[in-house]
């Protein structure tokens, strides 16, 4: 018997795959993992139909294989352990920030650089309006000096009159970093309810995040891993409602590293 009941029903995507790890793609609107309202809808329980047992063997303690999560609205990429060799050698390379994450997000506004690096702490928290309220249901983050170290390298990819598309590339794992840290600067994300301007509540049917591309090293292997996915199919209107144009996959070496090269030297 499972601990995590399994879902045949939630659908995912396979990037990469072998018998020691996953790369999957996560659907919006879904979330990583069973939590308050959401017991058996989630990517986990998708998991446990198709990866039971490898997972069952896990265990809680190492999160039935899961080394990382995206919010229920955002889509994309996420690494999924199947054996506990590969899962600890992947939480250390977590922990040494050796696994690299890009994002493509769309903003409010045309941002003033081409590209930056945002060093804020954040602290977490669960009240809705910024602990100035009642206890909500929703996990939130705040910028905060008594937060945790947090570190964000973005660059644009394109702008219009409207907004702009921007890759983002969090050196820190922190809760809703980028969304945070776009906002602090004066780039709130479309589609941002929780922390973006009212302005951008309806441009985007959800937050306009998507995590495009994981690259590291195979932890048994050694071997280069460097997934990459296209432009949501859900997103691609709000592209064309604010004069933006879908990225493209690009080749290895190109620009794309402009991101990665700010954010090692930033940490």
């Amino acid at each position: 018997m499972f601990t995590v009941e399994p879902n045949e029903h939630i659908t995912f995507g396979t990037a990469w795959q072998d018998e020691h790890l996953l790369v999957v793609e996560k659907p919006p609107r879904v979330p990583t993992q069973p939590g308050k309202g959401h017991t058996t809808d989630t990517l986990l329980n998708g998991l446990f139909a198709r990866f039971g047992k490898q997972l069952q063997n896990l265990g809680a303690s190492r999160d039935f294989g899961l080394l990382h999560r995206l919010d229920k609205d955002t889509s994309g990429l996420l690494i999924v352990g199947l054996r506990v060799p590969a899962y600890d050698a992947l939480r250390e390379m977590f922990v040494k920030r050796e696994i690299r994450k890009f994002y493509w997000a769309i903003v409010d506004g045309q941002p003033k650089e081409r590209s930056g690096v945002i060093r804020m702490p954040i602290e977490e928290g669960h009240d809705q309006d910024h602990w100035g309220g009642p206890k909500g249901k929703m996990k939130l983050a705040k910028i905060s000096k008594g937060g945790k170290a947090a570190i964000t390298a973005w660059r644009v990819l394109e702008s219009s009159h409207m907004a702009s598309l921007i890759e983002a590339r969090p050196v820190t794992g922190r809760l809703h970093q980028i969304r945070l840290h776009m906002e602090a600067i004066g780039l709130p994300l479309l589609g941002d309810t929780f922390y973006g301007p009212r302005r951008v509540h309806t441009v985007s049917p959800r937050v306009a995040l998507h995590a495009h591309r994981l690259a590291f090293n195979h932890p048994i292997t050694g071997q280069p891993i460097d997934v990459r996915t296209n432009w949501p199919g859900d997103l691609r209107r709000t592209l064309r409602v604010v004069g933006l144009h879908r990225p493209g996959m690009a080749p290895k070496g190109d620009a794309v590293d402009a991101s990665s090269e700010a954010a090692d030297e930033a940490a």
